[in-house]
């Protein structure tokens, strides 16, 4: 018996999609994450341009974020320097239809789903004074897509050999 050969990319528009999601989820893992992941002081007068761009944006959304707790640096330099990495073979395996990527897209969208959905919303949403977001149409439109392409992958891996398929 013969297996069925993949789907060309052009066939796939939704890998095309998260090719294209997960090359701005590396933008925004050197803008941010990397940033918060090596401790460097976010305040509007550093030197650092990337620090002054995350001050900002934790002004105005993120109070959790402009405190940075020790935890949350973990889950950013989680993001920074494993997941950033792994975005980079996503992107190979999505674009060749290596279907020996979907068990590592499992883990990666429960893992992400889980670290951001949990602490971080929990917090930002139902935290205590000083942690609430206090803008949160702001906060979501900067980090719902953290939660819900990852969902959307975690449901496009479901079943084994996922470039057989269009979704």
């Amino acid at each position: 018996m013969t297996r069925a050969a993949n789907l060309p990319l052009t066939k796939r528009p939704i890998d095309i999609f998260f090719i294209c999601v997960f090359a701005i989820f590396i933008v925004t893992c050197i803008i941010s994450d990397s940033v918060e992941g090596l401790g460097i002081p976010q305040t509007a007068h550093s030197a650092n341009i990337l620090a002054q761009w995350n001050y900002t944006y934790s002004a105005h959304n993120d109070p959790l974020y402009g405190a940075e707790p020790l935890w949350l640096r973990f889950i950013s330099g989680t993001s920074a320097f494993i997941y950033l990495p792994f975005y980079v073979i996503l992107i190979i395996s999505l674009a060749k239809g290596w279907n020996r990527i979907q068990l590592f897209a499992v883990i990666y969208a429960t893992m992400i789903i889980s670290l951001t959905a949990i602490p971080i919303f929990g917090v930002e949403f139902f935290g205590g004074p000083g942690e609430r977001t206090p803008n949160p149409a702001g906060f979501l439109a900067y980090n719902a897509a953290y939660v819900l392409i990852p969902l959307i992958l975690l449901i496009r891996m479901r079943r084994e050999r996922p470039f057989q398929r269009r979704f």
